[in-house]
């Protein structure tokens, strides 16, 4: 039986940006973007990114303590080889139980694997500053 080494953390922002230009996978509970990191062919590496948007410090951290635990467990068998995964916390992914988020992140890396990635998001016109 082979094992599969353990994914990294992305910590660089710049890695942050370059998986948002990726694949983009969206779940009640959180929203899975995949990019291809050209790194070794078998290395993963994984990223969190929960915004103030969802809640103070408390909530925050306990979303990303549940993120990182879940990525964890579900990467070595699941994930992309060769690939960066980010997970970005939506609101509703704090009360979410925890089997819950486990069956959504399957699912959405199995589309991921597939390339069925959701549509690209619309820039809202209303909105001021550059685009990036």
């Amino acid at each position: 039986m082979t094992t599969t080494p353990a994914p990294g953390v992305i910590r660089k922002r710049s890695d942050f940006l370059a998986a948002n230009k990726g694949l983009r996978v969206a779940r009640p509970g959180f929203v899975l973007l995949a990019r291809p990191n050209g790194l070794e062919p078998d290395s993963m590496r994984f990223g969190i990114t929960v915004t103030k948007k969802i809640g103070n410090a408390v909530v925050r951290n306990r979303m990303k303590r549940r993120f990182r635990e879940l990525l964890r467990a579900e990467l070595p068998l699941h994930g992309l080889a060769g690939h960066d995964h980010v997970l970005i916390g939506r609101d509703g992914g704090i009360e979410r139980d925890f089997t819950q988020l486990r069956e959504e992140l399957r699912a959405a890396l199995s589309r991921a694997r597939e390339g069925k990635g959701d549509p690209p998001r619309r820039r809202n016109p209303a909105r001021k500053g550059p685009k990036r």
